[in-house]
């Protein structure tokens, strides 16, 4: 396994040594800018559509609720939504006729979204915007279904591992 070992004297003249794996920090990092990657692909298949009325944040938001019924804490949970302020978007996209929202019978405090028509609309786009990735991602990017299995197989373990981080206060 590669190791960089680092050395440091901090200004009080005390030696630090720091065992880095680069590989480890190349995949958060790699992780990060696929996101962002993403985020600009769906930014702009809607620009090519002249459609500013969501930004992609929502875009995405509004594919991953699909034809389910959720709470706004389920989108967090379930990874739907990678953002610190859902509640906001969530909000927004109530007012903007994108969601509609109910208070559960059982539970009057908890509110539950689903997708309107023109929330559909919406996911319907980034749905057809991945089904043309699929047709073209081995042939254009490169990429074959036995790395996505495995790269989703390594994802799904970093997960755990980061998960279980805080989880068992490892």
């Amino acid at each position: 396994m590669n190791k960089i070992v680092k050395i440091s004297m901090d200004d009080a003249g005390v030696n630090s040594i720091s065992i880095t794996h680069p590989y480890y920090l190349e995949a958060l990092s790699n992780i990060e800018r696929i996101h962002r990657a993403l985020l600009d692909v769906i930014k702009d298949e809607f620009d090519r559509r002249g459609r500013s009325d969501v930004n992609p944040v929502q875009a995405l938001l509004l594919y991953n609720i699909g034809d389910k019924e959720l709470t706004a804490g389920e989108l967090r949970s379930r990874g739907y939504y990678l953002g610190s302020n859902v509640s906001y978007n969530v909000k927004k996209l109530v007012e903007m006729g994108y969601l509609s929202h109910e208070r559960s019978r059982t539970d009057r405090r908890s509110v539950r979204i689903r997708l309107t028509d023109l929330g559909q609309d919406i996911h319907d786009i980034v749905n057809g915007l991945y089904g043309k990735h699929m047709r073209t991602v081995e042939q254009v990017g490169g990429i074959s279904e036995p790395e996505f299995r495995q790269t989703n197989t390594i994802l799904l373990r970093l997960e755990r591992f980061l998960n279980d981080n805080v989880k068992y206060r490892l």
